[in-house]
């Protein structure tokens, strides 16, 4: 049986990471992550920087609905649990949701891969449906979001074979540097290793 808890330099995390397999599925969740819940992505103040530079861009895609809430708070808020998310519309999609195909999207990351900005969006929509967790002793733990809505990426990720922490590599690199997910692959090999 597996540990349920690794750790890697001053990263703890579930080892389901290593274990599950996921890879979104756009064209059955059609993006409902981004519109479900009752906070915005949690984001960081050098991130609220990027985003205040990136979303002009951006603002062409978002609805009116959107825009104004952008110009009553700003593109984030602190939530009821002091955590820094951005701002979110009728208490639920995010303020950067664009809507095409019948798919949500990210705008600020649609206006990124047309190059024309230089930010795609915050790491902790880039990690999802990993979550991460920063402690008062600077220690990150980081947990698998087990939701319905993704029941289709667990499906398609059992189809092709790829653990989550393989299709997060961008995101998790983009976190915790390439060192370190090097190191996180050679402790999934040696636990997911048949004996």
């Amino acid at each position: 049986m597996l540990p349920p808890l690794i750790q890697i330099d001053n990263v703890l995390l579930a080892t389901d990471i290593l274990t599950e397999q996921f890879c979104c599925d756009l064209d059955r969740c059609k993006g409902q992550c981004c519109v479900e819940g009752d906070a915005g992505a949690p984001v960081t103040a050098e991130e609220v920087l990027e985003i205040e530079a990136a979303w002009p861009k951006a603002a062409v895609l978002l609805s009116a609905k959107a825009k104004a809430v952008i110009a009553a708070q700003g593109v984030a808020y602190t939530d009821v649990e002091g955590d820094l998310v951005t701002s979110i519309v009728d208490g639920r999609d995010c303020v950067f949701t664009c809507h095409e195909g019948g798919c949500c999207l990210c705008a600020l990351e649609k206006v990124f891969r047309q190059g024309k900005t230089r930010w795609a969006k915050p790491v902790s929509c880039a990690l999802y449906p990993i979550r991460a967790k920063t402690f008062s002793n600077g220690t990150v733990g980081l947990t698998y979001n087990r939701w319905s809505v993704c029941r289709p990426a667990v499906e398609r990720g059992r189809q092709m074979g790829l653990p989550l922490y393989r299709f997060l590599e961008e995101p998790l690199v983009r976190r915790f540097g390439r060192t370190w997910y090097k190191e996180l692959c050679q402790v999934a090999h040696q636990l997911t290793a048949t004996p």
